[in-house]
């Protein structure tokens, strides 16, 4: 049985948790394939509000297996946190979450060399949220990282592992001018964690295949989105891993072809959080209002999300990465009040339109959006079960993005809860309680 991804289409917070959770109810796998504790994906139901970072949102069902991927740098102190936080919340994770030992691990030397870099920076800074997230990465890529099975190590060898990796860090830290860490603390705190992280370690690739052959419904589960994707994405202004459909492969050990269903999560207007060009960002009282009524607020740094319309031309470019098979809209509710809603068909730059997302940022940045208005509704929406049950206008809304994305619009979200939801196709799974 081929597995399904949640991919986020624009530049992430698009909603994907309440889209995962309400799917998890025909499923029994959740695997998250990348980025780590920099992820911050809230759920709403009847046992209250919930913000996942590292694990996997769809945990909130209690038969559903949950699974860290080998795409992922995971901050170990961070997770066990987590895990006790919602234990203490009444979800039960014991003997169904897993964490692949080939996942990175992210030590607290990245999360200070991310801050080093970050101020080295100084006015092209990032928009890090300093989670030591690309310094994880970069140890990976430069095959000096540390892969979460040092976990199943013998207490000594694991203290050395830690030990030695710090050592090396303290010289580049010194280079900067930088405090250096305590080497022998922090490999006593990893060494002080051992017995509490060990049970979790399992080859995660090896499960997925065995899952899948077992006929077990597997989902995929990104974080942030398509265009911070490190290859494809408003570079440098991006995260550090493949947060579009090649990262699930990778992320996970999965077959291409056990895919079977790609989704894509669009809201229904846009945001970003951090640096980096953005041609439909609005400010006044209209982007103020998108921040307000959707609550665009960091769910991981609190920072407030720049907010503008709906991007076409980035939404384009977002299904031509990905393929999706269907998209599921969200945050339709927050554009309620608006006398117009607006559509950005095309960009305008040095004289001329252009109708494609450029690669180069400082093209981006150079770009002026063209906009399509369309007739706003005043009513609130989140009553709707039907695309009968929505005003005109915003049936309008939905359908002309529909059709400017090329993808079938399946799932429409009218407010943050499970039952806030439209189906617009029988192909959309509904949820079991």
């Amino acid at each position: 049985m081929g597995a399904t991804v949640i991919i986020g289409g624009q530049w992430g917070d698009e909603g994907k948790a309440k889209v995962v959770d309400f799917l998890m109810g025909d499923h029994d796998v959740v695997v998250r394939f990348q980025g780590g504790a920099n992820a911050g994906h809230t759920v709403v139901s009847e046992l209250g509000k919930f913000a996942f970072h590292q694990i996997p949102s769809g945990l909130l069902y209690p038969r559903v297996t949950g699974i860290l991927g080998n795409g992922m740098v995971i901050d170990p102190f961070a997770f066990l946190q987590e895990f006790k936080d919602l234990s203490a919340r009444g979800v039960d994770m014991a003997e169904r979450l897993f964490v692949s030992s080939a996942a990175h691990v992210v030590t607290p030397v990245h999360k200070l060399m991310d801050n080093v870099l970050e101020t080295d920076r100084k006015g092209a800074s990032i928009g890090s949220t300093g989670k030591g997230i690309g310094p994880a990465y970069a140890d990976k890529h430069m095959r000096g990282g540390i892969r979460m099975g040092v976990f199943l190590r013998e207490k000594d060898e694991l203290f050395e592992i830690i030990e030695r990796s710090i050592e090396w860090n303290n010289r580049i830290f010194a280079a900067y001018n930088a405090p250096t860490l305590s080497a022998e603390t922090i490999a006593s705190d990893f060494v002080g964690i051992k017995d509490a992280m060990e049970p979790f370690i399992v080859d995660t690739q090896e499960m997925v295949h065995r899952l899948s052959a077992d006929g077990r419904r597997i989902l995929l589960e990104g974080a942030q989105g398509t265009l911070l994707d490190i290859d494809h994405g408003t570079y440098p202004f991006v995260t550090s891993s493949s947060c579009s459909v090649g990262g699930a492969v990778s992320g996970t050990g999965l077959w291409p072809r056990g895919i079977r269903r790609i989704i894509g999560i669009f809201k229904s207007y846009i945001t970003r959080v951090g640096n980096g060009p953005m041609p439909t960002e609005i400010g006044g009282r209209d982007g103020d209002a998108l921040r307000e009524r959707g609550g665009e607020y960091g769910t991981t740094t609190g920072r407030p999300r720049r907010c503008g319309w709906f991007d076409m031309v980035a939404g384009r470019y977002s299904v031509l990465l990905n393929g999706y098979d269907e998209i599921a809209l969200t945050k339709l509710d927050v554009l309620s009040g608006f006398s117009t809603v607006k559509i950005c068909t095309g960009y305008r730059s040095g004289g001329g339109e252009i109708a494609s997302f450029p690669q180069n940022t400082d093209a981006l940045a150079r770009c002026e959006p063209i906009y399509e208005e369309m007739p706003g509704w005043e009513e609130r929406i989140s009553h709707a079960r039907s695309v009968e049950e929505l005003p005109v206008a915003a049936r309008r809304f939905v359908e002309r993005l529909e059709k400017g994305l090329g993808v079938p619009i399946t799932f429409v979200s009218t407010g943050p809860a499970r039952e806030e939801t439209i189906l617009r196709s029988d192909t959309f799974s509904t949820v079991r309680k």
